[in-house]
């Protein structure tokens, strides 16, 4: 039988989303923790580490497919400074951890937001939007701005004491930190949520694979986490970097893709997919694989001194087919900068508007 726990908390690992947790147990309330992950944010590994550092009991929720559908559908508030669509991100959040209420007996959720923290997702306004729109409007209780919003049933009801609640707001996070020192937390989480949408190195990885890809699935998103992403047209190429970027790149390997190992010197490992999920013709294969072999030292040097073209195999579907390339960086393989992303963004939502 499922343990059942008063109210069911959202946990990104960063300090603001301990210390709510933390007030609500002050309270003798059971709380579980919801760490939630994504190709773009959080840490299932780290669970029983936090759970142990912090004294909280927390669980891992995948919500990667869920969250991809909806970063690719046009998220309804948009994006912030680069791909992150903060609102919608937090709307799903609430909406699965509603979801999960029952199987815990849970009769409300915690969330570790500010009032005036964030300009974007932070502000009172867009507060009420998230619970609104994830209709948790009476069950969703901030602990550190809760004195600053109008009380839930459950804190007129008096199962929360209200007056133990606080009234955070700003920027400032002086008196979390005092909090922090309250509860013995001694080593603070840097703050921010280390979501990979926020940083323009990623979102110039993921904004092809979000406008070309048919269908694309938590699976695409994660293999562009690594590597070289490199795009002619429909036709996507992953090359890795390093063998940590190999063996990782390994795990998103799928039937229908083409693997590219250059023959008798290391290779990096390369993924060529067809973002319409069509065949990948000989002539394109041959000028991923000139690309790859561009990328080994020890090819380029066996072609200049012997002049001999190099070996790629190529695997797909089940069979093996080798050909012969000469080293070269094609220049239709290219990645979009972010500037022309941010461009593309402005034109968008400006179109929209009018």
């Amino acid at each position: 039988m499922m343990k059942h726990y008063d109210g069911l908390a959202l946990f990104s690992g960063g300090l603001d989303s301990i210390l709510a947790a933390r007030l609500m147990m002050e309270q003798g309330k059971s709380i579980l923790c919801l760490h939630f992950t994504s190709p773009f944010f959080g840490d299932a590994r780290a669970v029983p580490y936090w759970s142990k550092k912090y004294g909280l009991e927390i669980t891992a929720v995948d919500i990667s497919e869920d969250y991809c559908q909806m970063l690719c559908g046009s998220p309804a508030n948009g994006f912030g400074s680069a791909l992150n669509p903060c609102v919608d991100c937090k709307i799903i959040m609430m909406q699965k951890a509603k979801e999960l209420m029952p199987q815990y007996g849970a009769k409300f959720l915690v969330s570790g937001e500010v009032l005036g923290q964030r300009p974007m997702s932070q502000r009172r306004d867009t507060l009420n939007v998230i619970r609104r729109d994830a209709d948790v409007k009476d069950i969703l209780l901030r602990p550190l701005c809760a004195k600053l919003m109008d009380p839930l049933p459950v804190e007129l009801s008096g199962e929360v004491d209200r007056e133990k609640l606080l009234g955070i707001y700003g920027r400032s996070r002086k008196e979390q930190l005092a909090l922090a020192e309250r509860f013995n937390i001694a080593d603070i989480p840097t703050a921010g949520g280390g979501c990979k949408l926020t940083e323009k190195e990623n979102a110039r990885r993921y904004y092809e694979v979000m406008q070309k890809v048919q269908n694309p699935t938590a699976n695409d998103f994660f293999l562009a986490n690594h590597g070289r992403q490199l795009w002619n047209g429909d036709i996507w190429v992953s090359l890795g970097r390093k063998q940590a970027d190999n063996e990782q790149m390994q795990q998103y390997r799928k039937a229908s893709d083409y693997i590219l190992r250059i023959e008798h010197f290391p290779s990096p490992y390369c993924i060529v997919r067809h973002a319409k999920h069509q065949e990948v013709g000989t002539q394109e294969l041959a000028a991923v694989g000139a690309l790859l072999a561009s990328y080994s030292n020890k090819a380029c040097a066996f072609f200049e001194e012997q002049r001999k073209p190099v070996s790629i195999k190529i695997e797909h579907n089940g069979s093996i087919e080798r050909i012969g390339v000469v080293p070269e960086r094609r220049e239709e393989f290219k990645e979009l900068h972010f500037d022309e992303i941010k461009e593309i963004l402005q034109k968008r939502k400006k179109n929209t508007a009018e």
